[in-house]
């Protein structure tokens, strides 16, 4: 008994001994955490889960603030000379055919307009198609109202230039034989070609044609003594170029269903299309049977006359000169760079991404909210928006038939003296998952195969899915583009959504990266892209930051705005508020302005703007702490490997070559 009375005194003695250094342990936790981030298992929740409980995600101005130096400028597009509204009893009529994708489709709409009013014309609404071969498609996939909304372009352009849907009856005869004059104006066409040549046949037959395949048919770069033209052209893109209802109302759900997740989202547009990767020589860039279409293609431009290069070109070469897009494994690494958290939702824009979901996997790995608008709509909302169409038949493969044992035996005695060799082995069998892919005429034939009527439709499908794409674009919390200023003639998808997005909010963060700066980046860690030096991030930082700002904005007119006005339609359609302090002017050797240059905004704009800027105060939140969206600590020491390009969230065995 007391034996056992020792242990429990010796239990007690123990168990007191324990509270005590317990509590002298709290108390030094409490006075030397005061420096210490607190956990915060709702704040947690918020950052993981905020989706799905709707709460609304804190916005780092790092990331997604406004670029104030642009604050002060407004769209405005209105005319402000004198400016005639046009006259029924004009020079004839003009209609028009217009050939390519999104972006030729809608500058050379814009530029038929502007051609309009220079020649005082009647414009017949014009025919738009994907693509130059039309053999076996419906011709409602050619018309103008299957991506545009008619009555809108009609109604909005009166005081521009009379619109009409059809020509009259008396010449749509005399049209069909041919009659009339057609032209085939490049891109660069000067004013003067239609004011000396194209007018006077069109006021001696009273209606011309025009046939576009360039992406446009008027020079970018105009007089100054025609920018009131200029700002017809904003008219036409900005305001009268609707698209039809049904694509509207599916393209803001999809913004709604990105908001919705309470997180500001980036919108990125790879601009990976085999047309322009072949045109520039970018083949190397990829693998296997990509590399041999990107030639093909290449060939055919060659033959054609649009491309006066060799077939063969060093694809690094021109990656290193900037002609070549930013791959997307190399776009995930700077955002990264820039602090984007893994977490941050990504939308990826553009109809075509050459080289598949193979390109995209380092990308997605890196952010695993990359969304495009598979994930945000159902089938069923595609096919409404598609709507009823002409059933066409299935390109199935049908492989050759076999041959009878007849046949075999009269092949066998018709084959000449015996002895006679063994007949060489079977071609290896051609199996169907290599010949249903829209490449698989590569792995029996040298020559592409003309588009059947249903690759017909479904190129012209890709006119809907790039709208949708533009719509989410334009109204992206931030925007980066992975292929623009490309240097070649022709428009391209994100210079007009960046020019769009100029216009309407010029303080929206809108990347403009220099490719040929960023290769000369990644040629210096290209070994390590995964594990770069402080001093790398660092500098990559600093170049995103200015190209948002007025370096990113003055080579964005200076390289950009010559080949497509609706890339950047500053400074004809823009003002600046008088409260804002006037930039330095900047202007060229050929005396345009590439930054400032505004007229001071109408009082009308002005109230609106300082109305709105009330509203905002006194509905501000407090956006200075920020849980998933502030920048990651980056270490002092400039040979340290940088923390904020480091986590990428993946697996150690995870092979970015995979």
């Amino acid at each position: 008994m007391v034996f056992k009375s020792k242990i429990k005194w010796v239990a007690l003695f123990v168990l007191a001994l324990s509270m005590g250094s317990l509590l002298v342990h709290l108390s030094i936790t409490k006075f030397s955490a005061a420096g210490l981030v607190q956990y915060s298992p709702l704040a947690a929740l918020r950052q993981d889960f905020g989706s799905l409980i709707g709460t609304q995600g804190s916005r780092s101005k790092k990331l997604w603030g406004n670029v104030k130096a642009f604050e002060s400028l407004q769209p405005y597009a209105n005319p402000r000379t004198n400016y005639p509204a046009p006259n029924e009893e004009n020079n004839g009529f003009i209609y028009a055919k217009v050939f390519g994708g999104f972006e030729k489709i809608r500058s050379s709409i814009c530029d038929l307009v502007t051609i309009s009013r220079l020649l005082n014309a009647t414009l017949v609404i014009p025919e738009i198609q994907e693509s130059l071969r039309s053999k076996g498609i419906s011709y409602k996939l050619k018309s103008f109202s299957y991506l545009y909304n008619e009555e809108q372009f009609i109604a909005s352009l009166t005081r521009d230039v009379i619109i009409v849907k059809s020509l009259p009856e008396n010449l749509k005869a005399a049209r069909k034989r041919n009659e009339f004059p057609t032209f085939k104006p490049k891109v660069s066409t000067s004013p003067n070609y239609y004011i000396q040549e194209v007018l006077p046949k069109l006021k001696r037959t009273q209606v011309i044609g025009l046939i576009l395949t360039d992406g446009g048919c008027l020079q970018s770069i105009l007089p100054p003594s025609m920018s009131e033209l200029q700002r017809l052209r904003c008219r036409v893109a900005f305001h009268a170029l609707q698209f039809r209802p049904e694509i509207e109302i599916l393209g803001r759900l999809m913004v709604e269903r990105l908001r919705a997740w309470g997180q500001p989202f980036l919108a990125y547009h790879p601009g990976l299309v085999r047309e322009t990767l072949a045109y520039h020589g970018c083949a190397e860039l990829f693998q296997d049977v990509h590399t041999e279409l990107i030639q093909y293609r290449r060939a055919q431009m060659i033959r054609q006359g649009i491309v006066n290069e060799e077939l063969s070109v060093d694809s690094h070469l021109r990656r290193d000169n900037g002609s070549c897009p930013l791959m997307p494994e190399e776009v995930g690494i700077l955002l990264r760079a820039m602090g984007y958290p893994p977490k941050t939702i990504i939308y990826l824009a553009g109809s075509e991404t050459f080289g598949g979901q193979r390109v995209l996997i380092p990308l997605r790995a890196m952010f695993s909210n990359l969304v495009d608008r598979t994930s945000l709509c159902s089938q069923k909302e595609f096919s409404d928006l598609i709507g009823p169409e002409t059933s066409v038949p299935q390109d199935l493969f049908q492989p050759p038939p076999a041959k009878s044992e007849k046949q075999l035996k009269e092949e066998w005695n018709k084959a000449g003296p015996r002895p006679r060799p063994l007949p060489p082995p079977p071609d290896r069998p051609i199996y169907l998952h290599e010949k249903e892919g829209w490449y698989g005429w590569i792995t029996e034939s040298d020559t592409e195969p003309s588009p059947s009527a249903m690759d017909l439709k479904n190129q012209a499908h890709r006119l809907l899915w790039d709208a949708l794409d533009y719509i989410v674009s334009v109204e992206a919390d931030a925007f980066f583009p992975g292929f623009h200023n490309d240097g070649s003639k022709w428009p391209d998808f994100a210079s007009l959504v960046m020019g769009q997005r100029l216009y309407e909010s010029a303080a929206s963060r809108t990347y403009r990266p220099d490719r040929k700066l960023l290769a000369e980046l990644f040629n210096i860690t290209r070994e390590n892209m995964y594990h770069p030096k402080h001093n790398w991030t660092v500098s990559v930082k600093e170049h995103l930051n200015r190209s948002l700002d007025e370096n990113g904005f003055i080579r964005q007119s200076l390289f950009s705005k010559p080949v497509s006005f609706l890339s950047h339609p500053l400074p004809e359609c823009s003002c600046r508020t008088s409260s804002a302090t006037v930039p330095n002017e900047l202007k060229g050797k050929n005396g345009r302005f590439l930054y400032g240059g505004e007229d001071e905004c109408p009082k009308w704009i002005q109230r609106g703007q300082e109305a709105g800027s009330l509203e905002s105060v006194g509905g501000k939140t407090d956006d200075s702490e920020s849980s998933d969206y502030d920048e990651l600590p980056e270490s002092d020491d400039g040979d340290s490997k940088n923390g904020t390009t480091l986590v990428f969230d993946r697996d150690e065995e995870w092979d970015p070559n995979d």
